[in-house]
């Protein structure tokens, strides 16, 4: 395997493990998806400002790498340490899950109002600066110059293929997600992740 086919591969699962926790932004997401209102819009804002924040990551730490190695050493360490921290907040969700309540009913939304709805969930996050822009631009960069690129790419591939498979499959899920167990499943597959990650960066040469 490619060292480029790595990173990206390393980019698509860390990206999906961060998008796929129970949020407002996915919760939102499968409630149009279930009640079929705006899903193209939505997904598209979803996708596209999770693209922007993974490039401008790896963009700004790389810039910042460049000119202080010493950054690298420090990021990795930061970074494992999250990883380890986010993979140990999954496993404990996974010990007591909730069910998502995603569709309440009542009346739909304009399609201005679905669009400013998901847009002030993704931005107005402070987890996702934290998650697309730091994290995941951290990290990206321990894998060199090209390969970084390779990992941005594959972490925007994980969003898309993420928002678009819960935004149309939604009417498919909406009582698997509405139980317990389907989140205590999703959230151990995360925790395993994570924490094989976090042991990763550790022991990266």
């Amino acid at each position: 395997m490619t060292s480029a086919l790595q990173a990206a591969i390393a980019g698509l699962g860390l990206g999906l493990s961060l998008i796929v926790a129970i949020g407002a932004q996915n919760a939102f997401v499968l409630r149009q998806g279930i009640r079929r209102e705006h899903v193209l819009p939505v997904v598209l804002v979803c996708a596209l400002s999770d693209a922007v924040l993974i490039i401008a990551g790896v963009s700004g730490i790389g810039f910042v790498v460049e000119r202080f190695p010493v950054v690298l050493v420090v990021l990795r360490w930061a970074g494992a340490a999250f990883l380890l921290g986010y993979g140990l907040l999954a496993a404990r969700r996974a010990l007591a899950p909730s069910g998502l309540a995603a569709d309440r009913g009542g009346n739909g939304l304009s399609l201005k109002a679905a669009v400013l709805t998901v847009v002030g969930l993704t931005w107005l996050n402070p987890h996702v600066y934290l998650d697309t822009v730091l994290l995941l631009g951290s990290i990206a960069n321990t894998h060199g110059e090209v390969g970084r690129w390779w990992f941005a790419a594959g972490a925007v591939l994980g969003s898309i293929l993420w928002f678009t498979a819960l935004g149309y499959g939604a009417r498919l899920l909406r009582g698997v997600f509405a139980k317990p167990v389907a989140w205590r499943i999703l959230d151990v597959a995360i925790a395993v992740v994570m924490i094989a990650l976090a042991i990763m960066l550790v022991l990266r040469p």
